[in-house]
């Protein structure tokens, strides 16, 4: 089990530890109703350093992300982000798909476009997506190209398989704009889009509104005033949620103190941490873990 850090709180397992051979960048398993080798790493709280896309054929299996449950359906197809928090409730063999990739093969000059896809970025943080007939007859289809693929050794096998999986995360981008965001993408929406993906990167270390206008190259006016027309809320409130979000995480997933939470999420006085929380949840962080947990343990 590979450690981010030293003391780091929920564990954070890498690409090569799943994946040790293949090019430690990108990976297509096909899953045939065999037990995952990593069940039982599974079964705790995790992190992975590695962006995740699933399309379900056969499988009943419950699972959490962050302090959301969810059931396996064919009829959905799930991803993941490398931030998000990740636990089975028991280790069931499924029958379908995994893409699997790094950070860095996002970074590859000839993936650009991946970057700022919906899909790559969550901004809504999101898991699952719900899928009609035609949508996962399509994803099958393409997917079914990316194995056919694999399993060749034709000439530009590499570049056929990147062209399939842009086309893939066009569309799953497009399902997550109409279940997610359903709004056009004009100037002031891509600001917006901009704004709560760079909260994902630096919110543990920037909580302030003024540092992201920074970062965007605008005044805290008009990034106030944007991010309330576009949202219905300020920029505070975003930077805020996403620190609750984690906070959630944490308090959820882990044992450790709201004193070590405080500071995990850059907060050095855990009182002012206490009533942040407890002002945005109504509920001290203590309440709110003892509540999850006879909820859902």
């Amino acid at each position: 089990m590979a450690l981010s850090a030293k003391d780091q709180i929920i564990p954070q397992y890498s690409f090569q530890e799943m994946f040790p051979t293949g090019n430690g960048m990108f990976e297509l398993v096909e899953a045939k109703g065999q037990f995952n080798k990593h069940k039982a790493m599974f079964l705790v709280p995790h992190r992975r350093d590695y962006y995740q896309l699933g399309l379900v054929d056969e499988g009943d299996g419950r699972h959490w992300v962050d302090s959301t449950l969810y059931q396996l359906d064919p009829d959905s197809f799930y991803f993941s982000t490398p931030q998000q928090v990740h636990i089975k409730e028991q280790a069931e063999p499924f029958m379908g798909v995994n893409i699997c990739f790094t950070r860095e093969f996002i970074e590859l000059e000839n993936n650009r476009l991946f970057r700022n896809l919906p899909i790559i970025t969550n901004p809504q943080n999101g898991h699952e997506l719900k899928l009609q007939t035609a949508d996962r007859d399509f994803i099958r289809h393409i997917i079914g190209l990316m194995l056919e693929e694999k399993h060749q050794h034709q000439s530009w096998k590499n570049a056929a398989l990147q062209a399939y999986l842009h086309s893939l995360l066009i569309y799953l981008s497009r399902l997550y704009e109409q279940q997610f965001i359903a709004t056009e993408q004009n100037t002031d929406r891509q600001l917006l889009h901009r704004f709560t993906t760079l909260i994902a990167e630096h919110y543990l270390q920037l909580h302030e509104v003024a540092a992201y206008a920074q970062l965007l190259h605008i005044s805290t006016g008009h990034l106030t005033a944007i991010v309330k027309a576009q949202s219905g809320k300020t920029p505070i409130r975003h930077i805020h949620e996403r620190l609750m979000v984690e906070a959630k995480r944490l308090l959820f997933h882990t044992e450790h103190s709201v004193k070590e939470i405080a500071f995990e999420l850059g907060f050095e006085d855990d009182a002012y941490f206490n009533r942040f929380f407890k002002r945005l949840e109504n509920s001290t962080p203590t309440e709110y873990r003892k509540s999850i947990l006879e909820i859902y343990r």
